[in-house]
């Protein structure tokens, strides 16, 4: 259900704004997108599972934080990493 700690560095790889940047909100959003698409898959299979479909919502909520934050500081930021991502249709 969790990333593989390849995965993670290769997200942070990635999307990160310089060398060593784990803090930016595009890599914050990526890594949280990859624990909600894992998250998803899980819960198609568990239907039931009410204690990770909570965690989903706060995770979800975190990210949907941080893509306001950042689309008020750089719209142009913003509109890549969701163009990067494929978060919005």
């Amino acid at each position: 259900m969790s990333i593989t700690k390849e995965q993670r560095q290769e997200t942070i790889k990635k999307f990160a704004r310089k060398e060593g940047d784990t803090g930016s909100p595009e890599v914050q959003v990526a890594l949280l997108t990859n624990t909600i698409k894992n998250i998803t898959e899980h819960l198609k299979k568990n239907k039931n599972d009410t204690h990770t479909r909570v965690g989903l919502m706060r995770q979800v909520n975190q990210r949907k934080r941080l893509l306001s934050y950042l689309k008020r500081v750089d719209a142009d930021r913003y509109k890549s990493l969701i163009d990067a991502l494929d978060i919005r249709k």
